[in-house]
């Protein structure tokens, strides 16, 4: 018989629609994925450069469970130069991936029976995590078609096991981007209730909406001591397989990682690590520069596109490479004779019938929603959100549905 931990955690809903969406090209059919949380592109030549420089030189050997000094020291830079918050190499630990150290902030900061407020529509691998350091999720839904969370609606779940609050911006999967007011009225809330605030910033280079990304190290200063940035590699480099992320947080939190590490994982890859290293080393920013652009062409072209759904309003999307719709109303509004009933239906039904991999919005405890990527190629994302669109429009004139 299995460990109790594994009956507390639900299938991954963006993992098995990546498996359906794989599965239905497999069997020789033309698939758009706009499933995948990933931007279709080729990495950085720094990046692949350095891990080559560092397999010719031999290096195959453990670094410190929490990253090379060096790799450490250049992240505590170039995040002091982002936020304008000083950080230095105690206040960092590379990660294998954002979910080890989002797991690693978990880990460190609850104990069994704690209460941690966690914003829908939410990644799913948010809540999970807080149940496998034997927490309870408290969750507080953001509303359409910001989904900005409503500060009073968080102080109102806020209880005495409360010892919590995850937050998210750029947010995956709705790409709501939290503003000034909104990260300063949450750092108030963590002060004044004594919180710990685990802020998952892994979009942080994807904001479109012309002012850069602001942590909310850098927005409430006064809540540094209680915060936990996390960001990753993946999303910013296309790297998402090589896993490679990082946290950021005072030396208490990186010294109860150092020990989490050292009887877990040990470190993280140590060739993505001098890749990354060489990257931050001799990188111009330019690619960087490249993919928010493409990003942000796709981003315009598509809500032009988007615009054209009826029952639906296009989204916001100031942030992440996602579109997030709000079908509730379309949902509703269908004939009652037609078997499509909820987003899970439309999502298997653009799968099926318009080759588009979708995410439907169950997998972030949304019935209403459905999440579609712009990090494919720019004409594969234009071509699949038009079928999206006419697929949607077409549901209320049809008798049936198979």
């Amino acid at each position: 018989m299995l460990a109790q931990r594994i009956a507390l955690l639900p299938d991954s809903g963006t993992a098995a629609a990546r498996a359906t969406t794989d599965a239905a090209s497999a069997a020789g059919h033309q698939i758009i994925d706009l499933a995948a949380g990933e931007v279709i592109i080729e990495p950085p030549s720094s990046v692949r450069e350095g891990a080559i420089a560092a397999i010719k030189a031999g290096t195959n050997r453990y670094t410190d469970s929490i990253g090379l000094p060096l790799l450490r020291t250049a992240i505590a830079e170039k995040l002091s130069a982002q936020t304008g918050v000083d950080w230095n190499t105690d206040n960092i630990v590379i990660t294998a991936g954002a979910k080890q150290g989002l797991f690693d902030a978990a880990l460190a900061v609850l104990d069994p029976g704690d209460e941690v407020i966690i914003i829908r529509p939410c990644w799913p691998t948010l809540p999970s995590q807080v149940l496998l350091a034997g927490a309870k999720p408290v969750f507080v839904d953001a509303c359409p078609p910001t989904y900005v969370p409503d500060v009073g609606a968080i102080r109102a779940v806020v209880a005495p096991r409360t010892r919590a609050i995850i937050i998210n911006s750029p947010n995956n999967p709705t790409g709501a981007v939290y503003d000034r007011i909104t990260l300063q009225a949450i750092g108030d809330l963590a002060i004044n209730y004594k919180l710990w605030i685990i802020s998952d910033e892994c979009y942080s280079n994807f904001v479109f909406s012309g002012a850069p990304h602001e942590s909310i190290s850098s927005a409430h200063p006064g809540v540094r001591s209680r915060t936990i940035v996390v960001n990753a590699f993946s999303k910013e480099l296309a790297i998402t397989g090589w896993r490679l992320g990082y946290l950021a947080a005072s030396r208490e939190i990186t010294s109860a990682a150092r020990k989490l590490h050292s009887h877990t994982t040990s470190n993280a890859n140590v060739i993505a690590q001098h890749a990354i290293l060489y990257h931050l080393q001799v990188g111009d920013g330019s690619f960087e520069r490249e993919m928010h652009q493409r990003l942000a062409d796709a981003r315009t072209r598509g809500l032009h596109i988007l615009a054209g759904l009826q029952d639906a309003s296009p989204p916001i999307t100031e942030g992440s490479f996602f579109f997030y719709l709000d079908l509730g109303r379309l949902v509703s509004a269908l004939p009652a004779g037609i078997s499509v009933r909820s987003t899970d239906d439309i999502s298997r039904l653009l799968l099926r019938e318009a080759n588009v991999g979708s995410v439907a919005g169950g997998a972030f405890g949304d019935a209403n929603g459905l999440r579609l990527s712009f990090g494919a190629q720019p004409d594969l994302v234009a071509s699949g959100l038009e079928r999206v669109v006419d697929t949607l429009n077409d549901l209320k004139t049809r008798q049936s549905v198979a």
